[in-house]
């Protein structure tokens, strides 16, 4: 029936089929729907006609089977077209305006927009448009969707997208789409079918189609195999669409891409170009330009001052003397100097290893201040070498002798060495000066007299 119409169909009173259990023989079957596979309305035979038929839509299927073995007189019907209910507010439709396109080719594209483009109706008329492709020889045709959105989804009576595969009749509809997905589909001849279905109030409804011509393998020389046994044309490799079922065509393409690029720009963008390239340019020159006429500035760069005592702190050995002290009372003899002066060279030879070992940080000095302790080594050396024999003071208590190391070293030189504690030997240190690099340590070293109760020093 015309769109927006029901059928009705009535059995004579004459009727007549040949009976069997659930008319497995002779029988008529009637579906609601233009296919075999429509829901079934029922499957009639015997002597009692059956009841009034009625459509839900504008199709209805009838199919009649008979065998050789039973005669009987057989049926007869008659059929007319009533208004769907379910478009009784809307009235009557008016008359479809004829709305047909051919198309052809190794590809092409098939959309809605095309019905108002080229006129064949208005935006608000119910149209009901077919599209006729045809392939080339021996071809076959793969359509795709690029777009595809039904207005009223899952309302097949007022908006849908068929695929016709040979022939635009029932028969050969291939696939139907009124939901909100479409798949793509793939024709077994070179004739494809499309068909828009839309009323007026679902005008809103579009779609966008892509087809490719294409043949089976073995491919000839001028086709691009697919891999999905397609050979499609070679215009039609990296040109931008999707032309395989798997984008095989597409893949490794931007090399060519980019050298058509200069092919792709209109008059305008180049000149947008061009304009923008010299402004860049004028810029930089007049950029060198200012720099190379701007008078520059000299940077001198400042010597640092030479410190005398880094200098002979990182390179000279470390330096010891010994002197002796005098107190208050009377002068001491020419004997006593010569004994100290005796003491002084067996303690340097008796204790250099022990004085190396004293300053084993001298080779990674960093001239950044002293420490006020000496070395638990020193200590040692000097009670081994209290026992030995050494002639009497002529005036024990009247006078002393002390031993005094002069000694110039850095902080981690002394950081360096280990600090015990001093318990056989009396022992006394003042931080005398400080400059800004290096640091001048008197170590006194030497036995009181039980009445004396502090040192009188001076510097040697």
């Amino acid at each position: 029936a015309a769109p927006r119409q029901c059928i009705e169909l009535h059995f004579d009173e004459k009727y007549s089929i040949e009976p069997s259990w659930e008319c497995k023989f002779d029988h008529i079957e009637v579906r609601d729907g233009p296919f075999g596979f429509s829901p079934i309305i029922g499957r009639f035979c015997g002597q009692q006609n059956p009841p009034m038929i009625k459509s839900s839509g504008r199709f209805l299927w009838i199919k009649f089977f008979a065998d050789g073995e039973l005669e009987s007189i057989g049926f007869s019907a008659r059929y007319n077209f009533t208004p769907d209910p379910d478009f009784k507010d809307l009235g009557v439709l008016k008359p479809l305006p004829v709305c047909e396109f051919e198309m052809g080719g190794p590809e092409g594209i098939v959309e809605s927009v095309q019905i108002v483009k080229e006129g064949k109706a208005s935006e608000t008329e119910a149209v009901d448009c077919k599209w006729y492709i045809r392939a080339p020889p021996r071809s076959k045709i793969y359509l795709r969707f690029l777009d595809y959105e039904m207005q009223n989804s899952n309302e097949c009576k007022r908006n849908f997208v068929a695929v016709y595969d040979g022939s635009s009749s029932v028969e050969d509809l291939k696939a139907k789409f009124c939901s909100t997905v479409a798949n793509d589909v793939m024709l077994r001849t070179g004739l494809g079918v499309i068909r828009m279905w839309a009323d007026e109030g679902s005008r809103s409804s579009r779609f966008q189609m892509l087809f490719t011509s294409f043949q089976e393998p073995p491919c000839e020389a001028n086709t691009f195999f697919c891999h999905s046994n397609m050979c499609i044309n070679n215009t039609l490799v990296c040109n931008g669409l999707q032309n395989c079922v798997y984008p095989w065509d597409e893949n490794h393409c931007k090399e060519k891409r980019k050298a058509n690029l200069l092919d792709q720009l209109t008059n305008t963008s180049g000149t947008i170009i061009g304009v923008t390239s010299c402004i860049v340019i004028i810029l930089i020159v007049i950029s060198v330009i200012v720099q190379i006429k701007q008078p520059r500035k000299k940077f001198v760069q400042r010597k640092t001052d030479f410190d005398q005592t880094v200098f002979q702190e990182v390179f000279e050995p470390p330096h010891y003397e010994l002197c002796t002290l005098r107190g208050t009372g009377p002068t001491a003899d020419l004997a006593d100097v010569a004994d100290d002066f005796e003491n002084y060279h067996k303690l340097r030879r008796s204790s250099s290893k022990c004085i190396h070992d004293h300053h084993c940080g001298s080779q990674v000095s960093s001239i950044k201040g002293s420490r006020s302790n000496l070395s638990t080594r020193d200590a040692s050396v000097l009670t081994e070498i209290q026992p030995q024999p050494v002639k009497p003071l002529i005036q024990p208590m009247n006078r002393r002798n002390i031993l005094v190391m002069k000694h110039s070293y850095s902080q981690d030189a002394a950081d360096a060495c280990e600090i015990d504690e001093i318990e056989e030997v009396p022992t006394t240190s003042h931080r005398l000066s400080r400059h800004d690099k290096a640091v001048q340590r008197f170590c006194l070293i030497g036995s009181l007299s039980k009445h004396e109760s502090e040192y009188n020093t001076t510097r040697v």
